[in-house]
Parts: C-alpha cells; structure tokens; sequence
C-alpha cells in the first residue's frame, strides 16, 4: 500500500483548477492535471493501514463509508506509486465500471474514510482514479472487448444513466443481447444532460457510449418507454427487463406566485443548457439563460452548485443561493467521526466563482422562501424570505422555526429550484404494474432488484431514490448479476 512512510513524508496535492475569470469564459472542463512524478508521490502517501475502510461501502450516520463500489484502493495507489500505470487499471475495472465519470463527480465518501484523514489530509484518491483510467484512454488501453459467445437471450435496459449503462455492460459481458432505451437523443441520462459540461465533458461521456455499442450493447434514443413504445411490447420483447429511469420527478416549491413566468426547475435549466450547447454552442438560444438577470437558486446541494457555475457562464448581473439548513461547521462534529462521509463546510466550484466575480459566498442559509413576488407581466420580479432555525418540536424532531423581523425581499428575474427529486415518473410504472414502496420508488429488495414482476428488475435512483453516481453504478452491476442469475440460472458476473 504505497510507502509505508509517505503518509508523513508528502503532503496532499491536488490538481489546480483553471483561473476564475479564465474558465467562466467556456463551458470547458475546469480541472488540470498533476504531473506523473506528483501522481506517483500521491500514491506513495497510502499507508499500510492493516483495515483500509476507504473501499468498505458501509452506510454509517445515513451515508456511505468508503467506495460503494468496493474499488481496490490501497491496490491501484500501490502501483500507481510503482510506475505500473497498466496494472492500476485492470485493477480500477474489476470493480467500477467508469471511473472517468466517479473520478470527475463523485463526492469521494473513500477519501472521507481514508485512514490518513485521521490524523492530517487523506490520500488524494480520486484525482489518482481519474488519472488512471484517462490514461488508459490516451496509451490506446481501452479497447473494445465484446463478448466470445452470446447467449440468446435478450435484456432491455430503460435508461441510459450510470446504472442502465453499468448494467448494460455487465450483461453485455455475459453474453446477453442487451438494449438500451433512452428517451432523449443522446445517452447518458443525468451524465449527459443533468451535469453541466464544465464538470463531465459530453466526450467523456460519448467516448465510453461509443466503446459499448463496438462491443455489442444497442442503443435506441429519442424513445420513451411507456409513451412512444408500450410497457407490454417491452415485456414481449424482451426475455428481461431492468428499470433504470432514475428519479426524476423534482421537488416543486408550492408557494404563492409559483405559477410566475421565469421561475424553472433546475434539472430543465441544466438539461437545455447542455442540449443547446452540444446541438449549436448556444447559437440556437433553445436555453433560459441567466444573461443580466438577478438568479436566486433555490437548494444547495451540487444541483444547486451547477446552476450556479451555469448562471455565472451566461453572464447574469448576480447569483444567490438558497439553504434551508444551518451552515455546516468546519470540521467534523461530535456526531459524525470519522470513518463517517464528513460533513463539513466546503467551498464548491461556483461558490468559489461567484466569490471572484462579486465578492461573497453566494450560499444564505437557515433560510425559508415564503412568496414569490410579480411584476405586471406575470413576470417573476422577486421573493420575500423569513429566516428560520431549527428546533426540536413536541416529538423530539428537529423543524425550521420562522424568526420574527427577519423577513426580507430578494430581487430576482430568474429562480431555478434546486430542492432534489421525489422519485421516479409514473407512467411507465403504471403500466408496467410493478409495486411500488412508500416513496414511490420501484420495491425491490436491495441485492436481488426482483421487482413484483417476474423478470422485471429495478436499480439505481428509481429503486433507492435520488443518489450518488456511484450507488447507481453499484447497484446497475449488481441487478446486471441477479438479472444473468434469473436468465441462466446461475452466473458468473462479479
């Protein structure tokens, strides 16, 4: 596991990012790259830590613990520190299947269960992903491997997000003609259209959809499952079938005024954004865009953080971003230890553009929007807000409670909802008949997917609800498992 004395030897590095004012002229990934002399430094610092939590996946305090997909960390560090750059990614690929989307998006809960991270700063793991497997791609490493034998059978995978493709390929894998429906014209789902470009370039994401279908995985776009082709042709069809539509059905915010003109769930803004991007670089103006208008955000999770990085790209007057919750502290509280994912105040890409461009953090916490304010068009002009904190109720449940006097007019002329999903659509569901659970998420028991369908499996975002890139690619190749096991009747997928 690297050197045994690297940890106190070498201090964390990262690559730096591209100056403020220089990235937010392109939609144009933000990230440099270190050296191989540095990456090989980086890799020196994982210790012989004798239990390395950092690939465990556990769910600690209601998050994960180290890598849900169990990558080989203490492993690839090992001969990355080696100079066998080759060796580091079959050993990446046993266990995820795209790591140059992990290696861009992920929150890293690994390096929040790094060991290092006890006593100083954790290995820089997921900077050292990215770098093996964008490696792989330039030294000509990954190829096509399509399957030596096929099996017959046929599987339809609806969606094309990080769980219909990890599962897509893991059956392809096994021999299974595999389809792909996705509703939108190009593949990915939320890698494609829900992650602005600066963040996952859209080659990124086309170099490993084209690597797929030379190895055998179809691909039909601009088809809606449920709509444009019957759930029950899907099921004639088809010998299996895995759901992986994701969860998206946005979080609306019914409050007076919300039927104004400009105000807009952030998964639309982000998705025509991208689209327009890709089909004209903008030129067709099929986007909302934020030039010279006054943004306010509503959610501050990474949805929220790209809407931001977006607004700023266009060119709007000011951007504000709304949090219900506290500010979180600086460093791990009393309740959450480590190997907890620690949650603590970060300083996110847009936040730390906005702070360039006009001098703040854009984030106001322990705030609750009350109105929605019209102008004589119908138009969104602003929001009135309350300042709220949290306080225990009757039950013991923590709740947001209004401070009198804090009350306050924002000015706004572009509100985009960032508040998250509440599950999966419904019309495919319906048709399909397949329980649901009371969220209304696809019931399947995690480790078999088996809906109440025979041969109808569930997984990622619309079988756990809205989560980590990462979680859907765990459990995309882990249906992909049980899927091969009720077509074959055993299997050999990891």
């Amino acid at each position: 596991m690297g050197k045994a004395t690297g940890f106190v030897e070498y201090k964390r590095q990262l690559a730096s990012d591209r100056p403020v004012r220089e990235r937010i002229s392109d939609w144009n990934e933000f990230h440099e790259h270190l050296t191989e002399q540095e990456l090989q430094i980086q890799g020196a610092r994982c210790m012989d830590c004798g239990i390395p939590y950092c690939h465990s996946g556990l769910m600690l305090g209601g998050m994960a613990a180290g890598c849900p997909v169990n990558n080989l960390i203490p492993e690839w560090n090992d001969l990355v520190y080696r100079g066998m750059w080759r060796e580091a990614l079959e050993r990446l690929l046993k266990t995820n299947n795209f790591p140059e989307f992990t290696g861009r998006v992920c929150p890293a809960p690994c390096e929040g269960s790094c060991t290092v991270g006890l006593i100083g700063e954790p290995v820089a793991i997921k900077t050292i992903e990215q770098e093996i497997i964008d490696r792989g791609f330039a030294n000509g490493w990954m190829t096509a491997e399509p399957p030596a034998v096929r099996t017959g059978k046929k599987v339809a995978v609806v969606g094309s997000g990080p769980s219909g493709l990890a599962c897509a390929a893991q059956l392809n894998k096994a021999g299974h003609t595999v389809t792909v429906f996705e509703r939108a014209d190009r593949v990915g789902g939320l890698l494609m259209y829900g992650i602005p470009n600066m963040k996952l370039d859209k080659a990124v994401v086309q170099r490993r959809v084209d690597l797929m279908a030379e190895e055998g995985v179809q691909f039909v776009t601009g088809t809606e499952v449920g709509k444009d082709y019957p759930a029950q042709k899907l099921l004639a069809e088809f010998d299996s079938v895995v759901l992986c539509g994701g969860a998206t059905k946005p979080r609306d915010l019914p409050i007076e005024g919300r039927d104004l003109k400009g105000i807009h769930f952030a998964v639309e803004f982000l998705h025509q954004n991208t689209k327009s991007l890709l089909d004209s670089n903008h030129e067709d103006g099929n986007y909302n865009s934020a030039k010279g208008l006054d943004v306010i955000i509503i959610g501050g999770g990474d949805t929220g953080t790209d809407c931001v990085g977006t607004s700023i790209r266009h060119g709007c007057n000011s951007v504000t971003q709304f949090e219900i919750l506290d500010k979180s502290p600086v460093s791990r509280a009393a309740n959450n230890p480590w190997p907890q994912f620690p949650r603590v105040f970060k300083v996110d890409y847009g936040q730390e553009e906005a702070q360039v461009l006009y001098g703040d953090d854009p984030r106001q916490y322990a705030i609750m929007s009350k109105r929605f304010v019209g102008d004589e068009n119908g138009r969104v002009k602003g929001i009135e807000t309350v300042q709220v904190e949290w306080k225990k109720d009757a039950n013991g449940r923590m709740g947001p409670v209004e401070i009198p006097g804090s009350e306050k007019f924002w000015p706004a002329q572009l509100v985009l909802l960032a508040m998250g999903f509440l599950g999966p659509e419904d019309q495919l569901l319906a048709q399909l008949g397949v329980e649901r659970d009371a969220r209304s998420n696809v019931k399947a028991q995690y480790g078999e997917f088996a809906t109440s369908i025979p041969g109808v499996f569930a997984a990622g975002d619309m079988r756990r609800g809205q989560s980590l890139v990462v979680w859907a690619i765990n459990e995309g190749r882990a249906a992909a498992r049980e899927c091969d096991r009720f077509l074959m009747g055993e299997t050999q997928l990891p």
